[in-house]
């Protein structure tokens, strides 16, 4: 048998150790997304600290008055704190423009949304066709193996599958508006933040020297509406808010009880800024656009205990064996509940106690304990008498 001689085999033996040392020391890069506020610029100062090769980018998506500090910028002011950030940590910062996209993709869902009856929710939108998919495709441009964001939340990798947890901070946790993400992307997303606190956060910003960022007034609002909804519709969408008219408050009989300005001002729940006298507290109960009818009524008859949601993604089936948590809005306190799945188009929810003002356009979230295990858009009430009338049948 021939043998390998000696400095052969030494010169292999070096080159696979410096080969091992080069990727052991290689740092990883990570993509951050940044807005300009304290947590974005708190998740690139901690993933410096833990040794990653951070960039970062900021997507314009959409200039309201209040991003600009003088009327002479050129740019908004959430781009410029983004970039000043970066320089002074000394990684690179890349800029986005992505403002019509954005219009298209987001804002005009929004609107028709609205102007078709339903309340909708374009965070959880934004982030499954705009936000998560933006990052990953610039990420693989610039060859970086992890995306980051300031969201408050955790990541699970569960028998193979990623989940969403519930970030640390109860009040600031985020994983609600996640549900609809593509699971796979959670393989390459960190989010440093959902182990900590908001005044954890601010403190850390204002101990690397970022005193400034750390107090910073945060906006908790949609990003592209400053004040209400309704003045936006009318500024931005003219001619399709003046063709609705206006219609009538009906009760649950069907009786007129007055005018209102125009259904896609309305919202299944709302009680203030109806301007209309009965005498006792009115809530809206449903919103039919074909009518162009305001339903009216007590609060009591608001409650229900089956709803269906459509358009759904749910990362394993088998996780809705048992009875689950159910969210029907951010800050909404979950339902124990029952899940089936009824087919590709839709899940058929029944509450274990009653729940109020479900809220079509708006998302459904299931949770156990604190793991995200998915969700759907709350369909209206033709969809649950469709569901309904396929259950008996089976």
């Amino acid at each position: 048998m021939r043998r390998t001689p000696f400095f052969l085999c030494l010169r292999r033996f070096l080159y696979f150790t410096k080969s091992s040392y080069l990727c052991i020391m290689e740092k990883q890069k990570v993509l951050v997304g940044m807005s300009g506020g304290v947590d974005s610029s708190a998740v690139c100062m901690l993933l410096i600290e833990q040794g990653y090769d951070v960039m970062g980018v900021t997507m314009r998506m959409w200039d309201t008055e209040r991003c600009f500090r003088k009327y002479s910028q050129d740019e908004p002011d959430y781009i410029i704190e983004a970039r000043n950030l970066a320089k002074k940590l000394g990684f690179p910062h890349h800029v986005l423009d992505l403002r019509d996209e954005f219009k298209r993709e987001i804002v005009d869902y929004f609107a028709h949304e609205y102007l078709s009856g339903r309340t909708p929710n374009p965070c959880v939108r934004c982030n499954q066709v705009f936000k998560w998919p933006k990052l990953i495709q610039l990420a693989d441009e610039l060859g970086c193996q992890f995306v980051a964001t300031g969201h408050y939340a955790n990541i699970e990798n569960k028998e193979d599958a990623f989940y969403i947890r519930r970030g640390k901070d109860s009040l600031k946790d985020q994983s609600y508006f996640l549900w609809n993400v593509d699971s796979s992307i959670w393989e390459r997303a960190i989010f440093p933040l959902g182990s900590m606190k908001k005044e954890e956060v601010k403190a850390y910003a204002a101990s690397n020297g970022f005193v400034s960022i750390s107090t910073q007034k945060e906006s908790m609002e949609i990003c592209f509406v400053e004040d209400d909804y309704r003045d936006f519709l009318r500024k931005y969408y003219p001619t399709e808010v003046a063709a609705i008219e206006q219609g009538h408050f009906v009760d649950a009989a069907g009786l007129k009880l007055g005018l209102h300005e125009g259904y896609p001002f309305y919202t299944v729940g709302q009680r203030k800024g109806l301007r209309i006298a009965l005498g006792e507290p009115a809530y809206v109960l449903k919103i039919n656009p074909a009518k162009n009818t305001v339903m009216l009524g007590k609060k009591e008859q608001l409650e229900a205990t089956e709803m269906v949601v459509e358009h759904y993604h749910i990362v394993r089936p088998n996780d809705f064996l048992d009875s689950v948590l159910t969210q029907i809005r951010y800050r909404s306190k979950g339902v124990v509940s029952h899940v089936s799945i009824i087919n590709e188009e839709f899940l058929y929810i029944q509450f274990d106690e009653p729940v109020s003002a479900i809220t079509p356009g708006q998302s459904a979230a299931f949770y156990d304990g604190d793991r995200l295990l998915g969700g759907g858009i709350i369909a209206g009430e033709k969809a649950l008498k469709k569901v309904k009338k396929l259950l008996r049948s089976v």
